[in-house]
């Protein structure tokens, strides 16, 4: 019979033994934390663990948190998700807790057993292709995170979303959704997914930065010869989210998310050479979704966002796996760099 400590006590994060809120590092541990709690989980639904055989139970329980729903796939009945709710003993002085959530609702990634992993790489196809919203998934999703936010009341300064990879975009939608309706929820996301060709990945700069130079302009072209009618609309809509900043946390050895750096990195390059109006209409819009518009398919470029706190582990990864895995997110003495992009 498998302990429910084993597992956590070998990758868990121990070290912190108290949670300052206040602490950008501990707080991005919790989140991670929280969404590895929904990756066992669903493990524990596939190889049915229950009661005493579970191990999903200390990477919530370990900081305080409790149960309180979990979110299941309509298609598959995996758990893709969960909402925690914060209890803190009493012994946890009132004064430490004022940047603490009072819930946090979070979403796992793909999971490569034969149980889940078809809706998983189905959802992750959608995503590629600017779908991710009009699935069932996101639907719950939504859904949950806006009876969450009618029920607690208020603007969801008690409420994180978290998620990784797949579940990253999970919580960027909701996330954005409920952004457009002035509702900005402190988001942490780990190794989101970017739909684009990762030219980060490329060695040259000057390459880089060239084919970045003609992507921009080819997109803000199309965009003003499709888009004329809408153009204004479209920029106060994008601008609108300006205000909601999520944490982004991306591995620059990681194909699925570096084109994160270059993204936003692009933004500045592009007002120092003083093509910044280029890059407003470029930013916010992908020649996948407009080559899909003009085939009259509805399409919305989730991972594209005007603002966010980006982080980025610069410490060397053993393999992609490493780079990817949410596991790197607790981990102490890591080489962060992290910096504010504001639209």
């Amino acid at each position: 019979m498998a302990s429910e400590n084993d597992y956590f006590h070998l990758s868990g994060p121990l070290h912190l033994t108290s949670v300052n809120w206040d602490h950008a590092y501990h707080r991005k541990s919790v989140a991670a934390s929280l969404v590895q709690g929904v990756y066992v989980l669903e493990k524990d639904r596939q190889e049915q663990r229950k009661g005493p055989d579970s191990i999903a139970f200390p990477w919530w329980a370990f900081f305080h948190f409790q149960l309180l729903h979990m979110l299941v796939d309509d298609v598959d009945n995996s758990v893709f998700g969960a909402i925690y709710e914060f209890k803190p003993p009493p012994s946890i002085g009132n004064n430490t807790l004022h940047r603490s959530p009072r819930y946090v609702i979070a979403f796992r990634g793909t999971i490569t057993k034969a149980d889940s992993v078809s809706r998983d790489i189905e959802l992750d196809l959608k995503f590629l292709r600017n779908g991710l919203h009009r699935t069932s998934r996101s639907e719950i999703a939504i859904n949950t995170v806006r009876n969450m936010v009618a029920s607690v009341g208020g603007n969801g300064s008690n409420i994180w979303l978290a998620g990784h990879s797949l579940g990253s975009g999970m919580a960027l939608l909701a996330g954005k959704t409920m952004a457009k309706s002035g509702i900005f929820i402190e988001s942490f996301l780990f190794n989101p997914p970017f739909a684009s060709a990762p030219i980060e990945r490329i060695k040259s700069k000057k390459t880089k930065h060239r084919l970045r130079i003609a992507g921009s302009v080819l997109t803000a072209g199309l965009t003003i010869a499709m888009n004329s009618d809408k153009k204004s609309s479209s920029y106060d809509s994008f601008a609108a989210l300006s205000a909601w900043i999520p944490c982004l946390f991306v591995n620059p050895s990681d194909y699925i998310c570096s084109e994160y750096v270059g993204y936003f990195e692009h933004r500045r390059k592009m007002e120092e050479i003083g093509a910044g109006s280029i890059e407003k209409i470029a930013t916010q819009n992908s020649l996948s979704s407009l080559m899909m518009s003009a085939f009259g398919k509805e399409s919305d470029p989730l991972h594209l966002i005007p603002s966010a706190i980006l982080t980025v582990n610069l410490t060397p990864p053993k393999s992609f796996k490493e780079a990817h895995g949410i596991h790197q997110w607790w981990k102490p003495d890591l080489h962060l760099d992290s910096k504010l992009h504001k639209y």
